[in-house]
């Protein structure tokens, strides 16, 4: 008997692959699952360690002043260099004491501003230039106008233009006639600004010779008082002050005898000498 043959049919249609599709709650549950575990181990590291934030804070600070500290140490000088003392060559000594006698040609360069007081000083000595007259006093020598070389102007415009190297300022004709107060104040504003516009010029403050005699309106009371005021301004302002009143006083306290020329009624001639002689002796 005869076999039928069995035939197959192979379909062309390929069978398909499952497909994979993106689950969501599954990432959200993996991120979920990561975070507890990372969170149990830091926990359990800060249970078991005690000083475990500490350290980690004392580690960040530490970090930044170990910055700040290079920092700041950049360009700086060492500290021992810094802690040294610097010595101070501009130290002012008032009344400034006796020192070497300079020569006479150290009034080359020096400057007198007086008023009436020491107005014959350039007949009498070496000190040459002088610059004021009759009405200039304490209380106005920011508003008197003097002769110069420069024309008729202010004391003031006179030093800035000069510029002279040393300069000595003798002021108080108007003793007994002005207010002490006054007179310092304005001498005050005078020499302040002098020595601001000239800061390289040394300015000495000479002191009011003494009285021959006591009088209504000018004693050695008021000369004393008022000499005591303008060294102290002087100190104030870090300029140099000379002692011209002791220089011409005597043991009596007045101004001694052969310092006064009692037939013109002013300083005699041995007067100004003294002054010259105890300016060379006191310099800075």
């Amino acid at each position: 008997m005869e076999k039928k043959g069995t035939i197959q049919r192979i379909s062309n249609k390929k069978r398909g692959r499952p497909k994979v599709r993106f689950n969501f709650w599954i990432l959200i549950i993996i991120f979920a699952l990561s975070f507890m575990g990372c969170f149990a181990l830091y926990m359990i590291a800060a249970n078991t360690n005690d000083d475990f934030l500490d350290d980690s804070d004392d580690k960040v600070v530490v970090q930044e002043q170990a910055t700040e500290a290079s920092t700041e140490s950049e360009g700086a000088e060492p500290a021992t260099e810094a802690a040294a003392p610097q010595e101070n060559t501009a130290e002012i000594i008032n009344p400034v004491p006796q020192s070497e006698a300079v020569d006479e040609t150290y009034f080359d360069s020096a400057c007198l501003v007086t008023d009436s007081t020491l107005l014959e000083m350039g007949s009498h000595t070496a000190l040459k230039d002088v610059i004021g007259n009759a009405q200039l006093n304490a209380a106005a020598c920011n508003d008197v106008n003097v002769e110069s070389n420069y024309g008729t102007v202010t004391v003031y415009q006179v030093m800035q233009l000069k510029k002279p190297t040393d300069l000595y300022i003798m002021l108080g004709s108007d003793i007994g006639t002005s207010e002490v107060d006054d007179m310092v104040s304005a001498y005050t504003t005078l020499v302040s600004d002098v020595h601001s516009y000239l800061p390289d010029t040394k300015i000495y403050i000479m002191q009011l010779p003494p009285a021959a005699y006591d009088t209504e309106t000018v004693t050695n009371e008021k000369i004393n008082l008022y000499n005591g005021k303008i060294l102290g301004m002087a100190r104030n302002l870090g300029v140099y002050c000379i002692d011209t009143n002791t220089a011409l006083k005597s043991a009596e306290g007045v101004l001694a005898e052969e310092y006064w020329d009692a037939e013109n009624g002013k300083l005699s001639e041995a007067a100004y000498k003294a002054i010259s002689d105890y300016i060379r002796t006191h310099t800075a």
